[in-house]
C-alpha cells in the first residue's frame, strides 16, 4: 500500500524513542554543533560507539558568529518541542527551572491587522532565547558518555570511490583527520558540502532560491519576575496594511526577567535600529502589549538581521557518495518568519533516528533519510515560501495556485472558526503535513466561515461585495497577503 506524505510525516512524528538501538558504526561525525547538528549526534549516539561534534565556534551563552541571527527571536514549535523531548525526556520543565518560562494558552495572544484571533493554542509553549535553547540542548547531549565536542574548523572530506571515510579538521592551525562511518553536515547555510563534493569528482546538489528580503530588528527589555498576564503575542499585518508597516511582530518573555521583541518588515521597509525608533513602532503601530513591554529598562542594543532568500539544496542520493548526510539548514533554511526552522532541524533528527533504526546498508547512499527528510521539507517549504513566491510575483503552476487558494480560505476561516483555528495551527506547528489543510470537509467548512464573516461584515443592501480575503485560484498568484503565512502564534 502507497504511505503518502501526510501519513509518513505522522510517522516522523512519533513521540516513542527507538526500541533496542543497533551499533552501525564506531564513529560518527557531526560537522556543526548547534541545535540541527546536537539533537543528530543525540541520534547517532544509540548507533555509534563513538560521536564527534566538530563546531567553529567555542561554545557562550550568547550569539555566535555561525548563528547571524541567534539573537533574533526563535520559537520552538510544538513539532520540534515533542522531538526535543523524544530524545531528552523532561528538557521543558528542566529549561524551565533554569529560567525559560513555560506559557499555556491562557498567557498568549494573536493578532491579524489589530485585530485579536481566536485561540488555538492547546499545548504549552517553551519560551527563551535561541541561544539559552542551544546551550541547554549541548549540555545535554554532551553529558552523553559516547559524545564529544571539539572547537575546530572543517576543511574537507576523504572520500574513496563510493563512499565518504573521514573528516579533516584544522584546530589552532593544526590539520587532523578523523575516519568516520558515517559523517552528518548540520553546517547550516553556509555549508561547504557542496564544493567539497565537486573537488571530489562529485555533482553539486542543486542549490534552489527564493527572495524573502526581510529584514529583523531584535530588543531587549527587563520585565518583572514571573509569568506575565500575556507572556507570548504574534501580530501579522497583511502587505499594504494601514494598521503597521511592520509585517510581523512578536513579543516573549524569556529568561532572566526579560522581554524579547522582534519586529520584521520587508523590501525597503526596515524596522527601527535605534532604541527610540524601535519604542515608537511598539507604542503607535503594535498591540498595546508591545508598548507595556518596552517602558522597561533596555537591556542591550537593538539587533539587526537581514535574509535575502530562503535556500534547499536537492540532495540525489544516486549522485552522492555513502555514508553522508546533511540536516538543517545545510539542506533547507526558510524565512524566519514562519518559526520552523527550529522545528524542521528536530523532524530531521527523527528522519536520521527511523533510517538508522531500519538497519541500512551504509555501503549505498542513504536513499531512504533522503526520501523522508525530503516530505519534512517539502512541508516547511510549501508553507513559508508561498507567500513570498506571490509578494514577488513569481510563477507558479496551477497547482500552486490552487493549494494557496486553499490555504487563504482555510487561513482566512482560521481567525473565527475555533475548529479550523486548531487544524491550522496544527500545520504551521509542524504537528500535521499541509495536506491535511486540504480536505474536502475542512475546506468546505472554511468556506461557509468566510461567506457567514463576510455577510457579518456587508451593510444591508450590499451583500453582493465580496470580502477581500476570498478569493479565487488565479487571484492568488499576484496577491500575497496571507497566504501561507502560518497564523502560528509561535512564528517569528
Amino acid at each position: 500500500m502507497r504511505t503518502g506524505p501526510r501519513q509518513v510525516f505522522a510517522q516522523l512524528s512519533s513521540t516513542r524513542p527507538p526500541a533496542h538501538p543497533v551499533q552501525l558504526v564506531d564513529t560518527a561525525v557531526v560537522l556543526g554543533g548547534s541545535v540541527a547538528g546536537l539533537l543528530a549526534a543525540r541520534v547517532l549516539a544509540d548507533h555509534a560507539g563513538s560521536v564527534l561534534i566538530i563546531e567553529r565556534d567555542a561554545p557562550t551563552g550568547g550569539g555566535r558568529r555561525g548563528v547571524p541571527h541567534g539573537l533574533q527571536i526563535h520559537l520552538l514549535l510544538a513539532g520540534g518541542r515533542v522531538q526535543i523531548e523524544r530524545w531528552f525526556p523532561g528538557f521543558g520543565e528542566q529549561a524551565a527551572a533554569l529560567g525559560a518560562v513555560l506559557v499555556d494558552p491562557a498567557h498568549s495572544a494573536a493578532y491579524s491587522d489589530g485585530l485579536r484571533r481566536v485561540n488555538a493554542q492547546e499545548d504549552v509553549v517553551l519560551s527563551c532565547s535561541r541561544p539559552f535553547l542551544e546551550e541547554q540542548l549541548r549540555n545535554r547531549t554532551l553529558a552523553l558518555p559516547n559524545v564529544r565536542l571539539v572547537t575546530g574548523q572543517a576543511c574537507g572530506l576523504d572520500i574513496d570511490a563510493t563512499a565518504v571515510t573521514g573528516v579533516r579538521y584544522r584546530v589552532d592551525g593544526v590539520e587532523h583527520v578523523q575516519p568516520a562511518g558515517l559523517v552528518v553536515d548540520a553546517m547550516g547555510r553556509a555549508s561547504r558540502l557542496s564544493d567539497w563534493l565537486e573537488h571530489a569528482g562529485w555533482k553539486r546538489p542543486p542549490l534552489r532560491r527564493v527572495p524573502a528580503d526581510v529584514n529583523y530588528a531584535t530588543g531587549f527589555f527587563r520585565r518583572e519576575p514571573g509569568l506575565p498576564d500575556v507572556a507570548n503575542v504574534i501580530a501579522r499585518h497583511r502587505p499594504g496594511s494601514p494598521v503597521s508597516r511592520v509585517g510581523v511582530a512578536s513579543l516573549k518573555a524569556i529568561e532572566d526577567d526579560r522581554w524579547q521583541i522582534t519586529l520584521a518588515c520587508y523590501g525597503e521597509d526596515r524596522p527601527g535600529r535605534d532604541d527610540d525608533e524601535f519604542v515608537a513602532l511598539c507604542r503607535s503601530e503594535l498591540p498595546s502589549f508591545f508598548g507595556e513591554a518596552v517602558d522597561g529598562d533596555p537591556v542591550g542594543p537593538i539587533e539587526t538581521y537581514h535574509q535575502a532568500d530562503s535556500r534547499r539544496r536537492d540532495f540525489c542520493p544516486d549522485s552522492l557518495p555513502a555514508r553522508l548526510i546533511g540536516v538543517g539548514d545545510a539542506v533547507a533554511s526558510f524565512n524566519p518568519v514562519y518559526g520552523q526552522g527550529l522545528s524542521s532541524a528536530a523532524l530531521h533528527a527523527a528522519c536520521l533516528a527511523a533510517y538508522l533504526q531500519s538497519g541500512p546498508r551504509l555501503t549505498a547512499p542513504a536513499r531512504s533519510f533522503f526520501a523522508m527528510q525530503r516530505v519534512v521539507v517539502d512541508a516547511a517549504w510549501e508553507i513559508s515560501t508561498a507567500a513570498d513566491k506571490a509578494r514577488h510575483h513569481l510563477e507558479a503552476s496551477w497547482r500552486e495556485r490552487l493549494g494557496r487558494w486553499i490555504r487563504a480560505q482555510v487561513q482566512a476561516a482560521s481567525a473565527t472558526d475555533v475548529v479550523i483555528a486548531r487544524r491550522f495551527r496544527a500545520v504551521t506547528v509542524m504537528l500535521e503535513h499541509p495536506a491535511a489543510l486540504s480536505t474536502p470537509g475542512l475546506l468546505a467548512r472554511a468556506l461557509l466561515a468566510n461567506r457567514l464573516a463576510m455577510r457579518r461584515h456587508t451593510p444591508r443592501g450590499h451583500r453582493t461585495q465580496r470580502r477581500p480575503c476570498v478569493r479565487r485560484p488565479q487571484d492568488v498568484r499576484r496577491d500575497g497577503e496571507g497566504v501561507g503565512a502560518g497564523e502560528s502564534q509561535h512564528s517569528a
